[in-house]
């Protein structure tokens, strides 16, 4: 952590992040009921991931935002998807980046395909760093917020935020009238598989097959395929790494991994394409506050660089104990299929 940087000035960032996402989540709230039949039209598509019409109304909105709130004693960089290739983003406006005091990583909406279709929470995601220009990476982040956006039948939000060594502070917002209470969050504690939720992501065609054969000889080697009958180990893709982490944190899963960008390039597909970013794990942070274990497929810590591109291949297991016992029979698997 920076020693300029105050805990009553990391407390304030923290309260800027939530309020910058709790304005996020009003505006695409407000929009659903004007304009949902356009959500799902493509926008553009980028070296990040496919841009549709709802993520423009997110990156309108951020900026504003930070136009409006953002302290101009604080200049800071914006690193997102949807900004035009190599125009940086800076607030006040027109500083120069080697300027900046912060950089700011965010993912306006992780969940895009289950927001746009009203399936499922998408979540807006952000951390904050000191600026470091291209040495900075994860583990810079020292102050991370992550806000649920929910379907049009839920009343409630989520808001999940944290300053590194501060634990987690956890809200449950009303969207109906804006009311908002503390809640606790607390991820599973247990030291097995059974009987709990735990996958690995493959929510796409391309991939699915070998993605699939590591799980399951994973569970093997782990002693859990076919125990007592099988079916002890229950599978959900959350297609967004915000609402996985989620997931661990609250306790609904006890392990969740993105091999997709190991296993692309053993296939020969694009390894940047179709996979989780920097700017999707940005909130990692928050669930290492929680208890959990984020980390790399062989273990150790996420050193990706701040930005929008770069293939992000990752593991997190609900407490130590699972992270002991999963991770040699993963290196085991990996060496052999990766």
């Amino acid at each position: 952590m920076n020693p300029t940087m105050t805990m009553a000035e990391l407390n304030r960032a923290r309260r800027l992040l939530c309020a910058l996402q709790d304005s996020i989540r009003d505006a695409l709230v407000a929009a659903r009921v004007r304009q949902a039949a356009t959500f799902s039209r493509v926008a553009a598509v980028t070296a990040a991931d496919t841009i549709y019409q709802v993520d423009r109304l997110s990156e309108a909105a951020i900026m504003a935002w930070f136009e409006a709130y953002w302290p101009r004693s604080w200049p800071v960089e914006l690193v997102m998807e949807g900004l035009a290739d190599g125009e940086p983003a800076t607030f006040p406006r027109g500083t120069p980046v080697a300027r900046t005091r912060f950089k700011c990583i965010l993912d306006p909406i992780d969940g895009t395909r289950s927001f746009m279709y009203d399936k499922r929470s998408a979540w807006s995601l952000a951390g904050l760093a000191m600026q470091r220009g291209a040495k900075n990476h994860l583990g810079d982040i020292v102050v991370a917020a992550m806000t649920e956006l929910p379907t049009s039948k839920q009343w409630r939000a989520d808001q999940l935020s944290a300053v590194r060594g501060g634990g987690v502070i956890a809200a449950a917002v009303d969207v109906r009238g804006g009311g908002r209470k503390k809640i606790t969050v607390r991820p599973s504690p247990l030291k097995h598989f059974e009987h709990g939720f735990a996958s690995l992501a493959r929510f796409f065609p391309e991939g699915k097959g070998l993605l699939g054969a590591i799980e399951e000889t994973l569970w093997k080697e782990l002693g859990v395929h076919g125990k007592n009958g099988g079916q002890l180990v229950f599978d959900d893709q959350y297609i967004c790494t915000g609402g996985q982490l989620h997931e661990l944190i609250v306790g609904h899963d006890r392990m969740l991994g993105d091999l997709r960008p190991l296993a692309y390039a053993k296939l020969g597909f694009s390894s940047a394409t179709l996979c989780c970013h920097p700017y999707d794990i940005c909130t990692a942070m928050i669930a290492r506050e929680a208890g959990c274990v984020i980390e790399a497929p062989a273990g150790g810590a996420l050193r990706y660089p701040l930005d929008t591109t770069t293939p992000v291949a990752w593991m997190g297991y609900a407490n130590a104990s699972l992270a002991r016992v999963v991770r040699p029979a993963l290196r085991r698997v990996m060496a052999a299929y990766l």
